[in-house]
């Protein structure tokens, strides 16, 4: 016969449970380019590094439609159907990543941005151009009111983008915004900043 634990309850006894915690997914989107995402600079070493966090659902990184130009037209639709970007998703974008991200959230909700190398205008580049992300004024307070947070990468040695240019994302989005005067264009093979404000910002999302 089995044993029966049994387990004294005392009514006045106060009895504490475990806060709930925010389960989230990540969802990295990445520059064009046109190379595999897994081998591009950082984002395969941060994918796996929140991989471990054990409040993270999933981090997705995946090759994008259009690599080269990253037409909105494609990539805005990859992003809701294929990776399903909702209101439990951080995006964290990069580069042309970023503009994508920031358009996104102009239309649909999510948990927050993170944004590395984020810019404004085509730079008058035809490429940039063909892209659509800069063919109208940005929607600043569409994207404050879909993101709680947004946080921001920049570097005022970035080869490709001015200073002015980053500064006026921040400007618009009232983002949290990270400078730095070494990084380029954020290229590196790890990124342990942008890690470490992702567990932080895990910290602050409230679960459902």
């Amino acid at each position: 016969m089995p044993k029966i634990l049994l387990v004294p309850f005392f009514p006045d006894t106060v009895y504490m449970t475990q806060p709930e915690k925010a389960s989230m997914k990540i969802v990295i989107i990445p520059g064009n380019g046109g190379g595999a995402v897994e081998s591009s600079v950082w984002y395969a070493s941060v994918r796996d590094a929140l991989l471990c966090d054990p409040r993270v659902d999933d981090v997705l990184l995946r090759d994008m439609p259009d690599p080269v130009i990253a037409r909105e037209c494609y990539w805005l639709p990859f992003m809701r159907d294929e990776l399903v970007c909702d209101q439990k998703t951080i995006i964290v974008g990069h580069s042309s990543g970023a503009a994508a991200a920031m358009r996104y959230a102009e239309q649909w909700p999510v948990a927050g941005l993170v944004l590395v190398g984020a810019y404004v205008s085509d730079l008058d580049d035809e490429t940039e151009r063909q892209s659509g992300y800069f063919s109208r004024p940005w929607a600043w307070d569409l994207i404050r009111r879909n993101s709680p947070f947004v946080v921001q990468f920049g570097s005022t040695d970035d080869p490709f983008l001015p200073w002015h240019e980053q500064k006026a994302v921040a400007d618009g989005l009232g983002a949290d915004l990270q400078q730095f005067s070494n990084r380029g264009h954020f290229i590196d093979d790890k990124f342990p900043e942008v890690i470490m404000a992702i567990k932080e910002l895990l910290g602050l999302c409230k679960p459902e």
